[in-house]
């Protein structure tokens, strides 16, 4: 295949280009091609939150223009001399959250497999190589990404589905299995949209002995139960939730981004000992917290960032063997600027993949 192609995607031109007001242009300052490369034509990308946090500046200054999109699918065009992973031109690929990160030897986090906390870390769109070139994402035609951050996808997963795993589904597998979830423990999931839906599936099936689903009101239950969970709370309508289920969790994961959720409440659910991980961020701050709901239980909060390509790797492959399949929604990549609209207004059941229809 030749290489004449454009890198031009939907950009995001200013803080309204989160209301559906991405416009499709050329990418200025691309990636240069290097022998680490994949080049990859783009058929599938998930639509996730952080997508929409960053077309609106709501954690920081956004580069503009900037192309959103990190749960990127599609097929290796180019492969440079010196990639990874034995990835070859034709190949079925995805690129998560993580562009780039140092990978030197002296850098403790890249020589453990951590790279997704390197220091040098580049994010798959609104960052910067160190070259000084851009990264954009992928509600795009093409993609560029060395290929230590390229994963081949196994046959048994669907473009579609394998799509929104690798930020939505791993930012909730990677604290999962890091934090001791399977059998003999009980779990719970406060936040039962795009990641939290993840949750409730790759709890049930790491094998916890418990699945709770947290959601404010009982609109999911159905769907909830259905995903798997063995139990669900809903925080605005159960009367003395906390109360009631009061020391009744191991481990719980909370992809809620909302600055004025019940935080004290969550931490009474926690046994002695138990583990709360924070995996939503919210564009200000988290509530208020009091030492005693740690010190009294000898509990403890932390938080995880998505996971590193080894575990996004291993997150695919087990989805491939347990069957674990996201429920999501296909839409066109030429209505992205609807669909994101539609993801912010809470329309989504649970995932949304922009289909590159020109690619398939």
């Amino acid at each position: 295949m030749s290489h004449d192609y454009k890198f031009e995607g939907w950009l995001g031109k200013d803080k309204d280009s989160a209301d559906g007001k991405m416009v499709w242009g050329e990418f200025p300052n691309p990636k240069p091609f290097e022998e680490t490369d994949v080049d990859i034509q783009i058929t599938h990308c998930g639509i996730c939150g952080s997508d929409l946090h960053t077309l609106r500046s709501g954690w920081g200054p956004t580069p503009y223009p900037c192309c959103v999109g990190h749960e990127i699918v599609g097929k290796a065009v180019r492969v440079g001399s010196k990639v990874e992973k034995g990835i070859k031109v034709g190949d079925r690929v995805g690129v998560g959250a993580q562009a780039s990160s140092c990978l030197k030897p002296d850098c403790e986090e890249c020589s453990s497999g951590s790279e997704t906390y390197c220091q040098h870390m580049v994010a798959t769109f609104g960052s910067q190589f160190p070259d000084g070139s851009n990264s954009y994402g992928g509600y795009a035609d093409y993609h560029r990404a060395p290929s230590h951050f390229v994963m081949k996808i196994p046959e048994a997963l669907p473009s579609e589905e394998a799509a929104p795993m690798l930020c939505g589904g791993v930012t909730v597998y990677s604290p999962l299995k890091n934090n001791g979830c399977g059998p003999g423990k009980k779990v719970g999931i406060i936040g039962v949209g795009g990641l939290g839906h993840f949750g409730v599936m790759f709890a049930k099936a790491l094998g916890a002995d418990k699945v709770v689903g947290i959601s404010r009101s009982h609109e999911k239950k159905a769907d909830v139960l259905k995903m798997g969970a063995d139990e669900y709370i809903a925080t605005n309508d159960d009367k003395d939730w906390a109360k009631h289920h009061a020391r009744s969790l191991d481990l719980i994961i909370c992809t809620v981004s909302s600055p004025s959720m019940p935080l004290m409440d969550y931490l009474q659910l926690l046994r002695v000992k138990g583990t709360f991980i924070q995996v939503g961020a919210p564009e200000d701050k988290l509530p208020d917290m009091n030492a005693f709901a740690f010190i009294a239980k000898g509990v403890k909060f932390g938080g995880s960032m998505i996971g590193p390509p080894w575990q996004i790797e291993e997150m695919l492959n087990f989805a491939a063997e347990k069957g674990v399949h996201p429920w999501i929604q296909k839409v066109p990549m030429k209505d992205a600027n609807k669909a994101i609209v539609d993801m912010d207004q809470g329309k989504a059941r649970y995932r949304i993949t922009l289909v590159n229809e020109k690619h398939l």
